[in-house]
């Protein structure tokens, strides 16, 4: 099975910066996104950003203009660097490795990391 194991969260205070790892290990297919996910107390579980294999990049507008998402494919890493962070950027930050099967027909599977505590203080 797929493990990914998250490093770099932490408290920071606002306008400051983090870097989010995860590693993956296992085999993950050729057909994939890598990505984060956070969530916040008393919110559902959002999309913060993600990069194909291919190296598109999705990303929630509230983050667009200061986090950037980029992937070791060849590592089975994807990072996050969040700067100018905001007090509404707390949350549990999930990464997420989506693979499609393209075998027989289309299908997809997530796996998901424990999870990674952000805190910004104001």
């Amino acid at each position: 099975q797929v493990r990914l194991v998250e490093s770099g969260g932490g408290l920071v205070q606002a306008g400051g910066s983090l870097r989010l790892s995860c590693a993956a290990s296992g085999t993950i297919g050729s057909f994939n996104y890598m990505g984060w996910y956070r969530q916040a107390p008393g919110k559902r579980r959002e999309l913060v950003a993600q990069i194909s294999n291919g190296g598109m990049i999705t990303s929630a507008d509230s983050v667009k203009d200061r986090f950037s998402i980029s992937r070791d494919t060849a590592k089975n890493m994807v990072n996050l660097q969040m700067n100018s962070l905001k007090p509404d950027d707390t949350g549990v930050y999930y990464c997420n490795v989506r693979t499609v099967d393209t075998t027989v027909v289309p299908f997809v599977k997530d796996y998901w990391g424990q999870g990674t505590q952000v805190t910004v203080s104001s």
